[in-house]
């Protein structure tokens, strides 16, 4: 009887993205506040990535894993946003089904990454923190390049799947997203049949990234801690300099994530929940890059190596 209730549902081909359209007055400000932030993100990590190649100093550890997470903002966002865009200056705000699983597996994809990425950098500020001397035999090339390589594997491997065992599923008929984008947990609201495995394969996958990084994340950082107050002179505040940029992405990156994915499921999408998926999504991507900016150690290193390739291009043009 239930299969006959659902033949009587057309295929979904296409999905209605409806999220905050309550606000129509504000669908032209949400669009210039995007377009201004994707501009800054695209740019700024483009050229801090260009700068990480280009000069030699650069070819760290430390800016290996820079280098990374500014190419995942660039493509996480723009996964989201130019879509997101053409979602508030347009009339239909809709997707086809296709390239809704696609916005959905890269995005995941690339959120996840960002996930695991965290803790690896956390991994590597305690190595350099707590056996400084041993630094450059145990963040070999051949580790750190693994380390990003396998971020990135578990990243997409575990997007994979969620994606895979959302879009086999029936939607009847219902094809309205009450959200910005095609977000997992949005999907699965419309989904008409038993979404159990569903709930129980995204919850090891939050185990498996969001929970078992904090946790590595939290632990690196009180060897980090502990090591950093054994010394009190200059060097010791330098350290927490170092470490202060990261952890400060971490709580809000790991904060807003938690927010969305952990806490009690409701069937009815409210205000709240697309306002953090908007600064899940797009804020946080934007303040990483200002934070890592302003308040990394080796500011002054990029600084230089901008004036540099500045100095560089200045003197190609005159020539």
């Amino acid at each position: 009887m239930e299969h006959m209730k659902m033949g009587n549902y057309s295929p979904v081909t296409k999905f209605i993205l409806v999220g905050l359209s309550q606000y129509p007055g504000f669908q032209f400000f949400l669009f210039m506040l995007c377009l201004i932030m994707y501009m800054i993100i695209l740019l700024g990590n483009s050229l801090l990535i260009i700068i990480s190649i280009l000069d030699s100093r650069l070819h760290t550890p430390m800016y290996f894993f820079f280098g990374n997470l500014s190419f995942l903002d660039i493509c996480y966002t723009s996964s989201s946003i130019p879509p997101m865009l053409i979602i508030f200056s347009s009339e239909t705000k809709s997707i086809s089904f296709i390239g809704c699983a696609l916005q959905m597996v890269v995005s995941l994809g690339f959120g996840c990454t960002e996930c695991v990425l965290l803790a690896v950098m956390a991994y590597d500020r305690y190595v350099a923190i707590c056996n400084p001397l041993r630094y450059p035999i145990i963040m070999n090339r051949m580790l750190y390049v693994h380390m990003a390589a396998w971020s990135w594997i578990i990243g997409y491997l575990t997007s994979l799947l969620q994606k895979v065992m959302t879009m086999i599923l029936p939607f009847c008929g219902n094809n309205v997203i009450d959200h910005l984008t095609c977000e997992l947990l949005a999907l699965l609201k419309l989904i008409c049949s038993d979404i159990t495995i569903n709930v129980i394969i995204m919850t090891m996958a939050n185990i498996v990234i969001l929970v078992i990084p904090l946790l590595l994340i939290f632990i690196s950082y009180v060897f980090i801690l502990s090591s950093i107050l054994r010394i009190n002179s200059a060097e010791g505040r330098k350290k927490t300099f170092t470490c202060s940029a990261h952890l400060t992405v971490v709580i809000l990156f790991y904060g807003s994530a938690l927010f969305m994915y952990m806490k009690p499921k409701s069937k009815d999408t409210n205000t709240s929940d697309e306002v953090t998926g908007l600064f899940y999504g797009v804020v946080t991507l934007m303040l990483n890059l200002i934070i890592y900016s302003l308040r990394n150690k080796g500011n002054k290193e990029v600084k230089e190596a901008m004036k540099k390739a500045l100095r560089k291009y200045l003197h190609l043009l005159k020539s």
